[in-house]
């Protein structure tokens, strides 16, 4: 028998294990430069997606979820929250309560907007006049900002005190009352007491934008409008206000959003009393979910002020994306 029928049936070509490593890809799909790059950059980018889904979108949609079912304590623990489509609003907008939370906050963020704005402008004009030690008064000016509220909200509960308040007592020495005011209890006072308390806290942040937006008007145009004779109020006109108008506008669209989001201003000095007179729509939502365990009307009320934060937040994205 010859050596070629000894070796029994041919199997092909043999390839060495170096070779078939050569020949089968790093990758099994392979990646340009910029895709590795977009892909690393996604990987950065997720724990940023992660915490909007979960603190963000998910509270969002519960909200929703909760506000056209009946949810109660025990769908906490059932899951079992049967639908009722638009029956909670019906109820929420029958509530007597909510006109009066819905005042409120019109009241509440159109008299903080105006007071924080005209007493921010008006500080940002003096503190832009060059004097001695107006760095620290105007770094004094920013405490009320950087004050934790719960601080600020305890200090106010203080000056708004019976017997010895501040207020009351400044009031008696002047002669206009003649017995102090309940600014915590009486039912017309409560609503200007946190009012007056937020305008203090936001006037600050006011302030340091409208400074810094003074800051960029150049010297030389109120050179040349003081050369043409023009007086104070008419450098203010033609000069400050059309430069510095841009600037307000995101100051106020800012404050807008963040006024009708108000929680522990008011919390901590009435707590929405007496009688959910000084409620807005941010902290009767709380109450009815909280207080009176009604999460479906707590969160038909959320859904409401939600809907006007967005609309607002639009606007402002709207505005700056122009002016860029």
């Amino acid at each position: 028998m010859s050596n070629d029928q000894r070796k029994g049936p041919s199997k092909g070509p043999i390839v060495s294990g170096a070779a078939a490593s050569a020949a089968a890809p790093a990758f099994p799909i392979a990646l340009s430069w910029k895709q590795r790059h977009q892909f690393i950059g996604l990987l950065f980018l997720l724990p940023a997606l992660l915490y909007v889904a979960v603190f963000y979108v998910y509270p969002i949609l519960l909200n929703i979820m909760m506000s056209v079912t009946r949810y109660t304590a025990r769908s906490f623990v059932t899951g079992e929250a049967p639908f009722v489509g638009f029956n909670n609003f019906n109820r929420l907008f029958s509530n007597p309560d909510f006109t009066v939370a819905l005042q409120n906050t019109l009241v509440f963020t159109l008299g903080s907007l105006t007071f924080q704005f005209i007493f921010g402008l008006a500080l940002a004009i003096f503190f832009n006049q060059k004097f001695p030690l107006s760095g620290l008064l105007r770094s004094l000016f920013l405490l009320p900002w950087l004050a934790p509220i719960l601080v600020s909200g305890a200090i106010w509960v203080r000056l708004y005190d019976l017997d010895y308040g501040v207020f009351n007592y400044i009031l008696r020495s002047l002669g206009l009352i003649e017995r102090p005011l309940a600014w915590l209890i009486d039912p017309h006072l409560a609503p200007i007491s946190v009012l007056i308390a937020n305008i203090w806290i936001g006037i600050p942040f006011n302030m340091v934008i409208l400074y810094g937006g003074l800051q960029n008007i150049p010297d030389t145009l109120y050179e040349a409008a003081m050369i043409d004779g023009a007086s104070t109020w008419q450098k203010f006109r033609f000069v400050t206000w059309p430069l510095l108008r841009p600037v307000s506008t995101v100051v106020l669209l800012l404050g807008l959003i963040y006024t009708l989001k108000v929680f522990d201003v008011i919390m901590s000095i009435t707590r929405g009393g007496p009688a959910n007179v000084s409620h807005t729509l941010n902290t009767w939502a709380y109450s009815l979910s909280f207080t009176n365990l009604d999460f479906s009307l707590g969160a038909a009320a959320g859904d409401i002020l939600m809907l006007v934060v967005l609309v607002f937040g639009l606007v402002y994205l709207r505005y700056a994306a122009r002016e860029e």
